[in-house]
């Protein structure tokens, strides 16, 4: 098997303009001999977070990007508020440099003041931190990544990157009982939102492709914001708006595993002073998912926030046409996360509208499920994970739709192992290509936590969920129990497992006779006019 076979090639990329491939001595889109480590639940990530920034001294370097952050966010317990940690790193002497998303008004349920605040408290402690709102209209930056690096001891550094925010609401665990600091959010939730999760750890020479993209964003020329009125209030209240010079970048870690990464973005096409990076914007994204779904056989397992869009949904669709054997399964909120009365419909029908095109494919292949906890409350998905045939995986902050495919700015990892795995069926999708050991690890961990495998009455042990059609069956025979003994009244032992079929709500006549025409002929699949939308081209 080649590489190539499954990632895109630096000419596949589409933009020229990016340093990330012509950084690599051979040219490659992608480097090899990484070590990755998927660290599923915010909990998790946290804590390793908390002990990498805490190992950092004088001199190291500390980048991250993020959608939201909540200063007062624990990392761990009290003491560990994000805000604090950074500003304590800071005052060692590290050198912290963050992008934060400037955000849309609170009054819209965005994250404008919380943003602002985890800024201000970073830069009083010697750190700098941009809100940045370089993106188009109706648009944000929605990367999460954190580079940390280490002068004259790099076999530290490490780079995470994936759906993670370092705010409210993300601090859960396997036990999916919530943030003790919960953001606001849908009722059906509950006070504490259960939540589902997944960010990578990255080590070895991809950490300084990650750099390197960080790098780009922070010394694009361009101001922060367009609008006047922002500009005017950041000169008033003296808001750092002008990014210092980093340190040259260090020499990439060496080599340390087994694993090729590529570095994925979204970037839109900035009608107005683009992207000098990107100056007509990036869909690696989105390419990247295109060429591995065409050498899809067996099985594609997603887990997703949204999975929206008809549009990006249809390359899913034609590669279940394609491919008799192949089947989808996909992990999704039961519930989007608010329940405002225009925005729960257009969820609904943006859901409802995409499923439909899946399942036109091929109705008993394809498979949707929502989580909830053992106490029944459901569990929001936010995790962006994509396994295709245990080969290929991608996990990163993008969802699919529209959105994350062209609008916003995004980050993913994708990974190939090139150490097979011997576990049976040493070749699910026929192609010659074997089993590689990350992606079925990575699969198997979280399907195997959503079927409650460590139950002393499971009946669904890691070797028989190897084998794709095994994991559908398996999933589907879970999600019934439960289904059922809910159905029936909860009377008797609850059945293991964490599954549910997912069962959409039933739409008024109001919703399917006014808002679906709304919606398939006015509006983009996340609800934006057509008039907001990035050139689309992928």
């Amino acid at each position: 098997m080649k590489l190539s076979d499954w990632m895109i090639t630096a000419d596949e990329r589409g933009n020229a303009a990016t340093r990330l491939d012509a950084r690599h001595p051979d040219g490659a889109a992608w480097t090899r001999g990484n070590q990755v480590r998927p660290l599923v639940h915010g909990a998790t990530y946290f804590a390793e977070l908390l002990e990498g920034i805490r190992a950092q001294r004088a001199g190291d370097l500390l980048l991250f990007t993020d959608w939201r952050g909540d200063p007062d966010e624990r990392l761990d317990g009290p003491g560990t508020e994000i805000g604090a940690v950074l500003g304590e790193a800071a005052g060692r002497g590290v050198i912290v440099k963050g992008l934060i998303w400037r955000s849309h008004l609170d009054g819209l349920q965005f994250s404008e003041t919380e943003n602002r605040h985890l800024g201000e408290e970073i830069e009083e402690a010697g750190g700098e931190c941009l809100l940045d709102m370089r993106v188009r209209p109706g648009g944000s930056h929605h990367q999460k990544l954190v580079v940390l690096r280490h002068p004259g001891r790099p076999h530290l550094d490490v780079a995470y990157v994936g759906g993670i925010d370092l705010c409210h609401g993300r601090n859960d665990d396997a036990s999916h009982g919530g943030d003790p600091q919960a953001p606001p959010f849908a009722s059906a939730y509950g006070a504490r939102p259960p939540w589902h999760d997944v960010q990578l750890a990255v080590r070895g020479p991809a950490v300084g492709d990650i750099e390197a993209g960080f790098r780009e964003r922070w010394c694009d020329p361009g101001p922060l914001s367009r609008s006047p009125m922002v500009r005017l209030r950041a000169l008033l209240s003296r808001e750092d708006t002008v990014a210092d010079r980093l340190p040259p970048q260090l020499p990439d870690p060496r080599p340390c595993g087994s694993q090729a990464v590529q570095i994925l973005r979204t970037y839109p096409n900035r009608l107005w002073r683009g992207y000098p990076f990107a100056p007509d914007g990036e869909r690696s994204i989105a390419r990247s998912y295109l060429k591995a779904l065409r050498r899809a056989r067996a099985l594609i397992y997603l887990e997703d926030q949204y999975l929206w869009s008809p549009k990006v949904v249809e390359s899913f669709a034609r590669a279940l046409r394609d491919n008799p054997d192949l089947r989808l399964i996909a992990v999704i909120p039961t519930v989007p996360e608010q329940d405002g009365r225009i925005t729960l419909p257009m969820n609904l029908v943006g859901r409802l509208t995409a499923l439909e095109a899946l399942r036109s494919a091929s109705a008993d292949r394809v498979a949707v499920y929502g989580l909830e906890n053992h106490a029944g409350t459901p569990v929001y998905v936010h995790a962006k994970v994509c396994v295709i045939d245990d080969v290929w995986a991608s996990v990163g902050s993008d969802n699919v739709n529209l959105r994350s495919w062209t609008h916003d700015s995004e980050l993913n990892c994708a990974v190939l192992d090139e150490t097979a795995d011997d576990r049976p069926p040493l070749d699910p999708g026929g192609l010659g290509d074997g089993a590689r050991r990350h992606a079925r690890d990575l699969r198997l961990e979280l399907s195997l936590e959503h079927l409650d495998a460590a139950a002393p009455d499971s009946r669904y042990p890691a070797d028989l969920v190897c084998d794709p059609v095994a994991a559908f069956d398996a999933f589907a025979s879970s999600a019934a129990a439960l289904d059922a003994w809910h159905d029936g009244g909860g009377r008797g032992p609850r059945p293991p497992g964490r599954l549910r079929t997912y069962r959409p709500p039933e739409l008024s006549r109001t919703t399917r006779g006014v808002v679906m025409p709304l919606y398939r002929f006015l509006v983009d699949p996340d609800g934006r006019p057509f008039r907001l939308r990035s050139r689309n081209a992928y």
